[in-house]
């Protein structure tokens, strides 16, 4: 593959544009462990929309009205630091003219919170898909290749970057090029379900992006 050809990134969200994760997890344990007696609930729904979570584990109308209004309180507080780098690797690929979008399985509702905290998110990409514009969740393709469809690409020019392991088979299955990004779990653990695994984006290029193409096709 050369430098011409990946010609869009889709990224997900949570853990990958702003280190989110940790945050969540602790959320979803409190949950789990509340609800369900599992404290490793978080883990487990790691790149499920909530529909997904709800229709799964969440069916009563009333306990899902409960969850929503905690989660919402939650967002509301969270932090939205970016994860390191990205902001310099977003603008090295505007720069090579690289269509980027997030793909993420949170909704609109959750992103609106971002944007108070984020104002400028929007403007950092092409399209920023959520949970309402797909059908499936990951690990299901469905996302991925709906943002290949809406930038006008195709798995052999596109790049994904996840760190769940939902999200990496979800990118996988995709047929994309997919770079883990080892701020949710260990190298080791998303090595197997990724073509290349970076830590973070901290020095990380447009050109180091294609070299990994090339080095690994």
């Amino acid at each position: 593959m050369d430098n011409t050809v990946c010609k869009a990134v889709l990224f997900d969200f949570d853990g990958v544009i702003v280190d989110t994760e940790g945050q969540y997890s602790l959320f979803w344990d409190k949950i789990g462990q509340e609800y369900l007696g599992d404290p490793d609930f978080g883990h487990r729904i790691k790149g499920q929309t909530l529909t997904y979570i709800y229709e799964k584990f969440f069916t009563d109308p009333a306990e899902q009205t409960r969850l929503t209004e905690a989660l919402n309180q939650y967002e509301s507080r969270m932090t939205y630091d970016y994860v390191p780098g990205v902001l310099d690797f977003l603008a090295d690929l505007r720069r090579h003219d690289v269509r980027t979008a997030v793909v993420t399985s949170s909704n609109e509702q959750k992103m609106a919170a971002v944007y108070r905290h984020r104002p400028e998110i929007p403007a950092l990409f092409d399209r920023i898909l959520t949970a309402e514009h797909f059908q499936r969740s990951k690990p299901d393709p469905d996302c991925y290749q709906l943002g290949m469809r809406l930038l006008g690409t195709s798995p052999a020019d596109t790049c994904v970057f996840e760190d769940s392991f939902n999200g990496l088979k979800a990118g996988m299955a995709s047929g994309a090029f997919v770079f883990g990004v080892a701020t949710t779990n260990p190298r080791e653990a998303i090595a197997s379900s990724s073509h290349c695994v970076i830590d973070d984006f901290r020095g990380f290029t447009y050109e180091d992006m294609c070299a990994a193409l090339t080095i690994n096709h």
